[in-house]
């Protein structure tokens, strides 16, 4: 398993970014550092995310992955489907420091995030 830290890259409204807006995700990666599906299939109970927005409460939810291949965020607020983000095309991105992502927002606004960090952290003991 791996923690991801993505911080907004220049978007409209922020022309030098922001570390205080981002992701945080918790999940399996391959060794092409490509989200894993089938590892995520095993461990989904394990794969988090929060997204964190300036000083607003952060949300903290799931990563989801559904049979197109679509990776989403959907957080544990009201089940509300359309409360999700998803990740653009993240099937293809590798998760490496120093790429670039496309996350599409529950609003409809595609933002551009930079992977800032990728740590490999251990399940604690008994975990599936």
């Amino acid at each position: 398993m791996h923690k991801i830290r993505l911080e907004l890259a220049r978007n409209e409204g922020f022309p030098n970014g922001s570390s205080f807006h981002g992701y945080e995700i918790v999940a399996p990666l391959n060794e092409k550092n490509h989200l894993d599906h089938v590892a995520w299939r095993k461990l989904r109970e394990k794969c988090r995310v929060v997204k964190f927005w300036g000083h607003a409460e952060h949300q903290v939810g799931h990563l989801g992955h559904n049979q197109g291949g679509t990776w989403y965020f959907h957080y544990d607020v009201a089940g509300d489907e359309n409360a999700d983000d998803k990740g653009f095309k993240f099937h293809t991105e590798a998760f490496v420091a120093g790429e670039y992502v496309s996350v599409l927002e529950a609003d409809g606004d595609e933002m551009i995030y930079q992977v800032v960090s990728v740590e490999e952290i251990m399940l604690p003991v008994g975990s599936p």
